[in-house]
């Protein structure tokens, strides 16, 4: 790949193409999910980080959280997945696709009596596979919550209360 520098001779380009077959995906399990983690690439030029989680009924999926770099994007592929945007609470079905910018704060689970299996995609991208790696270590006990407060910089993942997912939570329980 070739791209034109200010002055018009061609340049060669950090971007390469990320092919990652189903055989090959590394998978992180919890005790409600499993992710597949599909492809990322550095943040040069934007970059990427994507991966594939499948949520199992009454998964709790993600707390309420921002980023202050990255958009997230969800796609789910069937089921369905209740999310949390801003102040508003949606559930997405199989098809639906959902963009969140920087700073809005969100938050994920299976909606109730659904599994969801959802594609994300992050960009920039930052390296974000170790953050999943992390959070499964968490959830399965292996590692210290702490760790994943102490890496909110890192990952740019930033979590915050919020009382009306909160709520949602509650009543669902």
């Amino acid at each position: 790949m070739t791209e034109e520098t200010p002055t018009g001779s061609p340049t060669a380009t950090p971007l390469q193409a990320v092919l990652t077959r189903r055989a090959d995906a590394e998978t992180c399990a919890d005790p409600s999910s499993v992710m597949t983690l599909l492809g990322e690439s550095g943040e040069a030029l934007g970059g990427f980080t994507s991966y594939r989680s499948a949520f199992t009924e009454g998964a709790v999926g993600a707390p309420a959280h921002f980023h202050t770099r990255a958009t997230e994007l969800f796609f789910v592929i069937s089921g369905s997945l209740r999310v949390l945007v801003g102040e508003e609470i949606t559930v997405l079905d199989e098809g639906d696709f959902l963009a969140v910018p920087p700073g809005t704060p969100h938050a994920f689970a299976a909606a109730p009596g659904a599994t969801a299996d959802v594609l994300f995609v992050f960009t920039p991208g930052m390296g974000r596979f170790d953050y999943l790696r992390l959070l499964g270590r968490v959830m399965r006990g292996e590692a210290d919550a702490k760790e994943i407060a102490e890496s909110a910089e890192r990952f740019d993942n930033h979590y915050v209360d919020s009382p009306v997912w909160r709520a949602v939570l509650e009543a669902s329980a």
